[in-house]
């Protein structure tokens, strides 16, 4: 999963801590269950009340007790949601019979069966969350996640097949990865696939074009929110990213692939979530078109090759009733932002510059914040720390795969580099249906480094805190990083943007803000004029405000308790140490070769 901007989910991380469920080793087994279908009916009368509803049909061969239970998270999203809280009017009957049931736990129901025969569950689930990993509605559309709506047995295992019916409007259209097998009825081999694979039905816009041989289909949601030349601008950086990244591994993993996205204006930032052959991004309006948006792209569809199939040894398999962290998270998801970008300049959507640029930003994102090792930042996302490193190990691991690479080709001679690393991991454990351990990652990157240990880069880079060697590493592979001394315009805040707006988390000391009074907790709405709905609004702010003198009114405009009041700042400037990643003019020939090899995809034969 990538976010553009950290967005809370939940208020109140006491509730998560609550959240995860006694082990299923606590819940009684349920009785087998065969012939699983699910059945979900989304209309306009279920959109008026903004719910969704889902069925559970299924064949018992006795009277023993069925134990059913609903995911607590959705993996990708490592976050335990409560998915169980959504549910209301929960049912169950048999042969027209209604059944007694109880609830175990509070994502478990026990449901207790009068004999043989076929037993159908019935629930409605509240759709307004826009969450990626979350069911949402609107009047003529709905998103949802399988792991909101479909139930399974306790202590059956996951290697079920079931299929599931959609039931909706006759004029609206259904898109998702599943296997179609007939009328809006689909089909999946196992419950894992089950809740992968997440569905669009309604009113949206919906074309496909041919890419690696495969067919890539674009969802957008609401009509006409990607029309005309953005439209056709997506699809050629789906062209060529797609392959680059193909290149990466030497197969294509998906026989469709799907991009669903939805742009709403009560969403702040963007983000997506990735799935075995398909990705769900939700946007706030003003993201539509960005730069990043394709990026964004590009490191979720490298998912479908890294976490979704290539994984950490504690993800496999997915559990889903309890907390999965792993220390190896910056691999998932940092050096697959890495790729995103090697993606993109590979594929020429950017040029060297774009790159140089993105890795740039990514150094000055790491060294504004609290050092912090990367096996830590990647156990603690789950509790989302709330010192401005929940996600630190997108930027950071991206950057630790950047070192990596320069010096596996360095070690190499530009023969070998990360690229070999991840492919053989995929072969070797993906292919062998198993998660990848510590221990199998740095002795495949120690392979492609030509036998070179890497204890030391481990011990003060991965699990220690120590800054990145940039001075030493970049020379290697023919970049250096130029650092200027500018003076910034700063407010001093700092925020944290959900669906309900921008919120004040932090208020710098001797800043303009607390100079002017704002407050923790506030709501921001504007700074000097520009709106802080707005993605770019802060190098919007320095952009404007540069040239400006120290003192100038700055205007802030804040909601507390519910009313709106201008706060009047002063401005204030920092001096701030700009680094800028740029290539090293003369650097030698080897140096040379290996910034062309990352760049470009190539080593040497």
């Amino acid at each position: 999963m990538r976010k553009r901007t950290a967005l809370l989910v939940v208020a109140l991380l006491a509730l998560l801590a609550l959240s995860p469920r006694a082990s299923a080793q606590s819940v009684p087994t349920s009785a087998p269950l065969t012939n699983i279908r699910y059945e979900v009916t989304f209309t306009r009368a279920n959109a008026a009340r903004r719910v969704v509803s889902s069925a559970m049909t299924f064949t018992v061969g006795g009277n023993a007790p069925v134990i059913l239970s609903l995911p607590s998270w959705t993996p990708g999203a490592y976050e335990i949601s409560n998915f169980a809280r959504n549910v209301s009017g929960f049912s169950a009957e048999e042969a027209g019979n209604s059944l007694s049931w109880d609830k175990l736990d509070p994502d478990t129901w026990r449901i207790s069966p009068l004999g043989p025969g076929e037993v159908t569950v019935r629930f409605d689930y509240q759709a307004d969350s826009l969450d990626n990993a979350n069911t949402w509605s609107r009047p003529d559309f709905l998103l949802f996640n399988g792991t909101n709506l479909f139930l399974y047995p306790e202590g059956r295992g996951f290697g079920f097949p079931a299929s599931v019916s959609v039931n909706t409007e006759a004029a609206w259209k259904i898109a998702t990865g599943m296997t179609q097998t007939g009328a809006r009825r689909f089909n999946a081999s196992n419950y894992h696939d089950l809740v992968d694979m997440p569905f669009f039905v309604g009113q949206f816009d919906l074309d496909s074009a041919q890419i690696s041989g495969t067919w890539v289909r674009f969802a957008t949601y609401p009509s006409g929110s990607v029309t005309g030349g953005a439209r056709i601008a997506v699809w050629e950086a789906l062209k060529r990213v797609i392959p680059a990244e193909v290149k990466v591994f030497g197969e294509v993993p998906w026989t469709t692939y799907s991009v669903l996205q939805i742009a709403d204006p009560s969403y702040g930032g963007g983000s997506g979530l990735e799935h075995q052959n398909s990705h769900v991004d939700v946007l706030g309006p003003g993201m539509l078109g960005a730069p990043w948006v394709m990026s964004l792209y590009a490191h979720e569809i490298f998912h479908a090759w890294n976490v979704k199939r290539l994984r950490p040894s504690e993800l496999w398999p997915y559990k889903y009733d309890q907390e999965q962290p792993t220390p190896l998270l910056w691999i998932s998801e940092g050096i697959t932002d890495y790729y995103a970008d090697l993606a993109e300049v590979r594929g020429g959507v950017i040029n060297a510059a774009g790159f140089y640029s993105a890795t740039g930003d990514k150094i000055s994102q790491v060294a504004e914040l609290p050092p912090t090792a990367l096996e830590d930042a990647s156990l603690s996302t789950w509790i989302h720390p709330r010192d401005g490193t929940e996600y630190i190990y997108y930027p950071k691991g991206s950057l630790a795969g950047f070192l990596l690479d320069i010096i596996i080709r360095d070690a190499s001679d530009n023969r070998r580099s990360l690229d070999d690393v991840m492919r053989e991991l995929y072969n070797a454990d993906y292919k062998n249906n198993r998660g990848f351990t510590s221990d199998e990652w740095w002795s495949a990157v120690s392979r492609a480094a030509n036998g070179k240990s890497f204890t030391d880069f481990y011990k003060r880079y991965i699990d220690g805190r120590e800054s990145y060697p940039w001075d030493a590493l970049l020379p290697l592979a023919g970049m250096r990083l130029a650092r200027d001394t500018i003076n910034e315009p700063r407010v001093g805040i700092g925020t944290v943007q959900d669906s309900t707006g921008v919120h004040v988390t932090e208020v710098v000391p001797g800043s303009a803000a607390e100079a002017a009074g704002v407050q923790v907790g506030d709501l921001l709405l504007a700074v000097g004029g520009l709106s802080a709905a707005d993605p770019a609004w802060s190098p919007t702010f320095r952009l404007k405000y540069a040239r400006s003198p120290e003192g100038t009114s700055l205007p802030i405009l804040v909601r507390r308790n519910g009313r709106e009041q201008t706060l009047e700042a002063r401005l204030r400037f920092i001096a701030q140490v700009e680094s800028r990643l740029t290539e090293d003019s003369r650097a030698p020939a080897k140096a040379r070769r290996i910034r062309e090899g990352i760049l470009r995809g190539t080593t040497r034969p």
